[in-house]
């Protein structure tokens, strides 16, 4: 596994890194099998460190966890605690423990518009938008069950997927104001 431990404006030592591999190894190796590669972050906010943690897995998951304490080690574990606590109901909720495929994906272009900085109040000289950046994106070919579950991992508010019982269309899920979960399908 390829980690990558850095700091933002913080000297992080032997000591620490030695320490964060081997407790991520631990926990990714009782939950989760095969690791790709884990980033994390050390910061500091005010009086406390921050860590940041984001692992991506061979099955197309990707798991992240945040941590911060008056102590550096303090906040690393705190965010371990937390990373492990999201492996372990994603292993919980797999319906099929053998199943060790790779997630299959396709390239999609993705942009960034910019926002009108005017508040909206006027009226536009023109209706199109105007493209900051362009990028790259992959969409993942999964089931909608794998869709909500790696959504409520990353913590993100909707996630775009392809379904893989049908193979062909884009599928959205999406969590609602009620707490509830959406789920839009084009058919």
């Amino acid at each position: 596994m390829q980690y990558q431990i850095t700091g933002k404006q913080i000297d992080i030592g032997e000591a620490l890194q030695t320490h964060v591999k081997t407790c991520i190894d631990e926990v990714v190796g009782k939950y989760a099998g095969r690791p790709t590669d884990a980033g994390i972050v050390f910061s500091k906010s005010g009086h406390e460190y921050v860590c940041e943690a984001v692992i991506h897995l061979s099955t197309g998951l990707t798991a992240q966890a945040k941590g911060h304490d008056h102590e550096i080690y303090a906040a690393f574990d705190k965010c371990c605690a937390k990373m492990e606590k999201q492996l372990r109901r994603y292993k919980r909720r797999l319906k099929d423990h053998h199943r060790e495929r790779p997630v299959e994906s396709f390239g999609v272009s993705s942009y960034i518009l910019a926002s009108s900085e005017d508040g909206g109040d006027a009226e536009p000289e023109t209706l199109q938008p105007m493209i900051i950046a362009e990028m790259q994106t992959k969409i993942p070919s999964l089931s909608v069950g794998e869709a909500v579950m790696q959504m409520e991992l990353a913590g993100a508010p909707v996630l775009i997927f392809q379904n893989e019982k049908q193979g062909s269309g884009v599928n959205v899920v999406y969590r609602r104001e009620d707490g509830n979960i959406g789920w839009i399908d084009p058919n």
